[in-house]
């Protein structure tokens, strides 16, 4: 049996939370670049973020230190109210790789203390299968498409889980065409109608 891995991190939950991504369980400590979530430099989520949010993959990509700009990235989950934990806080990795078909779950993440901790929280998204199964499995939904969402309730909280596309490069699709589903996430806030404007 192999050694169990605990997860590094506590979540990041800024205090105005109102879309929540979960992955499985950070890659092994050699091959992060940042001391954050998606910390290794081959996964493709902060430029998919960069790409969603300013039209530019490179936009959070410090290539000369081949990393990533974490100021900038703090500032705009902030800004944005955007929410990063993964759907694991044990594992055993059954080979050493970073694929989640090589994790072994000891400990789920308490998904609905989790949920709780975000009282403004409406958006869910899944970034893999394994968190996609852990996450429907805990609160017995159905598995939405690639790209597609559920909606379901958590103590009377109406909520949407939406499934996106790896952002590993394991998962076999360029950049651009994942950009492409994530666009579809509500990542910016909605502003408030001008009531001089509106109907």
């Amino acid at each position: 049996m192999g050694e169990i891995e605990h997860h590094p991190w506590e979540p990041f939950l800024p205090e105005n939370t109102r879309i929540l991504f979960l992955g499985s369980f950070p890659p092994a400590r050699k091959r992060w670049c940042m001391d954050f979530f998606y910390p290794n430099y081959t996964n493709d989520f902060w430029r998919i973020f960069g790409i969603c949010l300013y039209g530019d993959k490179m936009r959070f990509v410090d290539e000369a230190n081949k990393t990533f700009r974490f100021k900038e990235i703090l500032n705009e989950l902030e800004q944005h109210g955007v929410g990063l934990y993964d759907t694991a806080i044990e594992v055993i990795r059954t080979k050493q790789t970073a694929s989640d078909k090589d994790l072994e779950v000891v400990t789920p993440t308490d998904l609905s203390a989790l949920l709780r901790r975000v009282p403004q929280c409406s958006v869910v998204v899944t970034t893999g299968q394994k968190a996609t199964d852990l996450f429907t499995a805990h609160f017995s939904i159905p598995q939405p498409k690639v790209g597609d969402f559920v909606e379901f309730d958590f103590e009377g909280r109406p909520m949407r889980l939406y499934r996106m596309p790896s952002s590993s490069r394991a998962y076999p699709m360029k950049v651009e065409k994942k950009a492409e589903y994530y666009e579809n996430l509500p990542l910016t806030p909605t502003p408030p109608l001008d009531p001089d404007t509106s109907p």
